[in-house]
């Protein structure tokens, strides 16, 4: 009953993560394409105050937007806010980190063949990850190499090498990419709440008082606000590479998960460049080269060396025999493992004709990446994955 439990906590947590991400990265999106495709205002609004405008129609409806170098002629009575969907985001990914991977350490975050860790040094180990990470970054952007771009994308760059290569070889790959991403989710949080908001109220406080607004507040907010939006679609991969194994159980899965976040980098570029009107199509084909390149490099070989010897003695029932003894404990209608209590990804392997139906998936978690038995739980033997890489390859011919 505990399982199942969690199960549903997993489930509507995950659900209100997706709703509110998608808000907070929807609104991210809009207000960086709006910043970069404000026009020239007439004389008239410039007069007013008004820094850049534009127009837009959406929704049956024609919109005209402006921007204030700082404040209005009237502060309006009502001032809309861009906060609670990064702050729900962030809680609701924490709820779930400690929900799979800290609870069920054991399962998606230890991996003794990585590391021989206890449940609490793995916990602990990531905590520190979020917050060392979070208080070298603000301590980063704070210091003087922030005046300059290229210092500190080069540190960045630096740290963000020596993070990843350090939890791969901590955590599983798994955990290792979702450790990574909450870095980067806790450090886009963290300049929503600590730079971007409070910049935002020093403005307010400013104009109601009269006073000019201390120009440092928005140079440290649009700092910010343009490292979060180069972190949006690293982000974005790593909340869905869970389902990707042939990433995160690559030999190198350190180095894919750098090349995968310079190429969402690259391919944000590109955009951010598109809105202000400056055409680089060659860095999306660049993105895309390099997508492709890294898809064949990290391509596995054609399957577990194979002994041909024994793959002609490799029969129906030998093959559903390991299956059974390996596989079955929670791939079946009915499993037997203390974690998983319903089939994953409703891939139940009981009889001969449901493991062909579902070869092609085999042959890719379990042949290819070796992802499967699920942290090798069932301690399937690499003679094993050779004799099941040589039956499927025997019903291909």
């Amino acid at each position: 009953m505990e399982a199942y439990v969690l199960e549903w906590v997993s489930l509507i947590f995950r659900w209100l993560h997706l709703i509110t991400g998608i808000a907070w990265i929807g609104a991210s999106f809009y207000f960086v394409w709006l910043d970069n495709s404000l026009e020239e205002p007439p004389q008239w609004k410039k007069d007013k105050g008004i820094k850049g405008d534009l127009w837009a129609i959406h929704g049956g409806g024609i919109y005209e937007i402006a921007k204030y170098h700082n404040e209005p002629e009237k502060m309006p009575t009502t001032l809309h806010w861009f906060k609670w969907e990064a702050y729900t985001t962030w809680l609701t990914g924490m709820v779930l980190l400690t929900v799979i991977y800290y609870l069920g350490a054991e399962s998606y975050l230890i991996d003794k063949r990585v590391a021989d860790l206890s449940q609490m040094q793995a916990v602990g180990i990531g905590l520190l990850f979020l917050s060392g990470s979070w208080v070298f970054y603000e301590l980063l952007c704070r210091s003087p190499l922030a005046k300059n771009g290229y210092a500190i994308a080069s540190v960045l760059i630096v740290a963000a090498v020596l993070a990843s290569y350090t939890l791969t070889h901590l955590f599983s790959g798994r955990g290792a990419y979702i450790h990574m991403g909450a870095i980067i989710g806790t450090i886009m949080v963290g300049n929503v709440f600590r730079v971007i908001i409070p910049s935002q109220k020093a403005l307010l406080v400013a104009i109601e008082r009269g006073e000019k607004p201390d120009p440092k507040w928005g140079a440290r907010a649009k700092l910010h606000s343009t490292h979060n939006t180069y972190l949006t679609l690293p982000l974005l991969f790593i909340m869905i590479s869970a389902h990707y194994p042939m990433t995160y159980t690559h030999h190198f899965n350190w180095l894919v998960l750098l090349v995968i976040i310079a190429i969402t980098a690259v391919a944000r570029q590109y955009f951010v460049l598109q809105h202000k009107h400056i055409k680089m199509p060659v860095l999306l084909v660049g993105a895309a080269l390099a997508t492709a390149l890294l898809a064949y490099v990290i391509a596995p070989d054609s399957a577990v060396p194979v002994d041909r010897e024994n793959t002609a003695t490799i029969t129906d029932e030998a093959m559903l025999a390991i299956i059974r003894a390996r596989c079955t404990s929670c791939h079946s209608t009915s499993p037997t493992d203390d974690v998983f209590t319903i089939a994953p990804g409703a891939v139940t392997l009981d009889d001969l004709e449901a493991v062909k139906q579902w070869a092609p998936r085999i042959k890719v978690r379990t042949v290819d990446a070796s992802d499967m038995p699920f942290m090798n739980k069932t301690e399937m033997t690499g003679e094993e994955r050779a004799q099941i890489a040589g039956w499927l390859s025997a019903r291909a011919r």
